[in-house]
């Protein structure tokens, strides 16, 4: 049955990779995958449920008042492993709405006017590096999402010619996805590390910054020569919120949102709670302070559709729907051992050779999500005793040089692809970017800039460390 799972998801992916040629939204299809995924999973149910989770099922089987075990092996799936799954997706996919209304919110109040203004130039690859290390340096203290979302809005106010928004979109991924390579916060990857203490928060910036830099200046510096000229201006930049909302208001709109955002780690760590909740808290806050602002307001009647509960119909429900297909696809996958599979296989050709495993890792990041990955990776080596001379063991002591390549190569190996991670996909959306555009245009140069990366980090170790 694991081969058949194999394949369709094999065979949704390339439909997903070639949808403007199929003419079918890849929401559809993800969903399709996700669905024949699991329906094959229940029927080999049996069998995975005894191999990966057979002491849970005899636990459950104590408290299980009746002897059809084919019913107590679906009860199991659905309340044990497929809710858990789905829990796991729908903090992302709520995060993931939550940071949308977010953004929706403060670019409808002409919030990021205060970012335009600063990013504003009429050099086109004077713009194209604004973007990059405003991007790179936002990415490192908020998630890579919600990072993308504020530059795609902010890039829709500055740039009017589509094939040049583009190139800035691509860039806008590739950075956010290495600016979250270095920090412990920055990725979701990086977070699992950092909370499991395989890295720490000085390690980890410290050795990953330069290559982190390295791998989105060199993708930079070679699509620069695309961009010739001046902007063309963006007609129709000034709304009617500009005109009803004092400057003094549009700055508050702005921090409280992108401050808020900023502030979800803080809330998690303090809280203990997941953060998506922070950024309910956040949205909620916001809601409120722009329904006073508007209440206020003599242009009150002409500003309906500025409220958030009109602003809420503007969130890419398609993009959630294909990110809830492909992670819980990819769960499937996780279900029947394939990823874990994997990485032994890795283990064994690899002979612990770390920059070979983890760069491979990155690779496979760019087609699946990087977060089983890492896991997979976590769970199948443990960290290493400090002070350890095995020269292979001494990659996989607490800030080894496994575990720092790995939170490098899952963050930026995603950007090779388009679907590769969540920044890339809320792009795809938000933009309309096609998988071919993306790996004509992108895949190669964004693979040259994780290989750059690589290798500073290894003069690095060879010279500094």
């Amino acid at each position: 049955m694991s081969i058949f799972i194999v394949a369709v998801f094999i065979i949704g992916y390339a439909g997903i990779a070639f949808e403007s040629g199929l003419k079918i939204n890849k929401a559809a299809i993800a969903l399709l995958m996700c669905v024949i995924c699991w329906v094959l999973y229940m029927f080999g149910s049996a069998d995975y449920v005894e191999m990966f989770h057979g002491e849970a099922f005899r636990s459950f089987l104590a408290e299980f008042h009746s002897n059809d075990m084919t019913a107590a092996v679906r009860q199991f799936v659905g309340e044990n492993i497929l809710l858990s799954h789905l829990g796991d997706t729908c903090e992302i996919l709520f995060f993931l709405m939550g940071a949308m209304a977010i953004v929706e919110v403060v670019d409808a109040n002409g919030g990021f006017n205060f970012v335009r203004d600063r990013l504003a130039t009429t050099h086109k690859r004077k713009l194209l590096w604004r973007i990059v290390l405003m991007t790179f340096l936002l990415s490192s203290v908020l998630d890579n999402l919600t990072t993308s979302i504020v530059m795609i809005m902010v890039l829709r106010k500055l740039v009017a010619v589509r094939e040049d928004r583009l190139i800035y979109s691509a860039m806008v991924i590739l950075a956010a996805n290495a600016g979250g390579a270095f920090s412990p916060i920055g990725d979701v990857t990086t977070i699992m590390l950092w909370i499991k203490g395989n890295i720490t928060s000085i390690g980890v910036i410290k050795e990953m910054f330069l290559p982190s830099i390295i791998s989105v200046a060199v993708p930079a510096l070679l699509l620069q020569t695309k961009l010739k000229g001046q902007l063309e201006t963006v007609a129709g930049t000034e709304t009617v919120t500009e005109v009803a909302f004092s400057r003094l208001e549009r700055n508050i709109v702005f921090w409280v949102g992108v401050g808020g955002l900023i502030f979800v780690p803080i809330f998690r760590t303090v809280t203990g709670l997941p953060p998506f909740m922070g950024i309910l808290l956040i949205l909620g806050i916001l809601w409120a302070v722009t329904e006073i602002f508007l209440s206020n307001n003599r242009h009150a009647k002409e500003l309906k559709k500025q409220r958030v509960s009109k602003l809420l119909s503007r969130i890419d429900l398609s993009t959630i729907l294909f990110f809830l297909g492909i992670l819980m696809a990819v769960s499937a996958l996780q279900e029947i051992g394939v990823l874990s599979a994997f990485g032994t296989w890795l283990e064994e050709v690899s002979n612990g050779d770390a920059y070979l495993v983890t760069g491979v890792v990155g690779i496979v990041s760019s087609i699946v999500d990087n977060v089983p990955l890492v896991a997979g990776c976590m769970g199948m080596y443990d960290i290493a005793p400090m002070g350890t001379t095995d020269p292979v063991l001494m990659n996989f002591v607490q800030d080894g040089t496994f575990w720092l390549l790995l939170a490098y190569c899952a963050g930026v190996g995603g950007s090779m692809l388009i679907i590769g991670s969540a920044a890339g996909v809320v792009v795809m959306g938000l933009e309309k970017i096609t998988f071919g555009w993306y790996m004509k245009h992108i895949t190669w140069v964004a693979f040259i800039g994780y290989l750059a990366g690589i290798f500073c980090y290894w003069l690095e170790k060879l010279l500094l460390f």
